[in-house]
């Protein structure tokens, strides 16, 4: 008798052990996936503001070459000055 409880006991224990390691690599994998669509945002949105200071840069040399960038919300017309 003593050892069917025994062996019913190790069973139940080797069982609960087994579904939380299953439980635990699910979140695992769960957070894995959370953590490469953070990355993925995060890429996206600096890619973005890249995009918006490349182009910021671009009329801003476009200004210069062209002698049409203003100051103060005036145009400049001499910069040397």
């Amino acid at each position: 008798m003593k050892k069917t409880v025994i062996l019913l006991f190790a069973a139940i224990f080797s069982l609960s052990i087994y579904s939380c390691r299953e439980t635990t690599q699910e979140k695992t994998e769960e957070a894995a996936e959370a953590i490469g669509e953070d990355i993925e945002a995060g890429a996206k949105e600096a890619g973005e503001k890249i995009k918006k200071g490349a182009e910021k840069v671009e009329q801003e040399i476009d200004e210069e070459i062209h002698d049409t960038d203003d100051v103060n919300g005036e145009e400049a017309t001499d910069d040397a000055a």
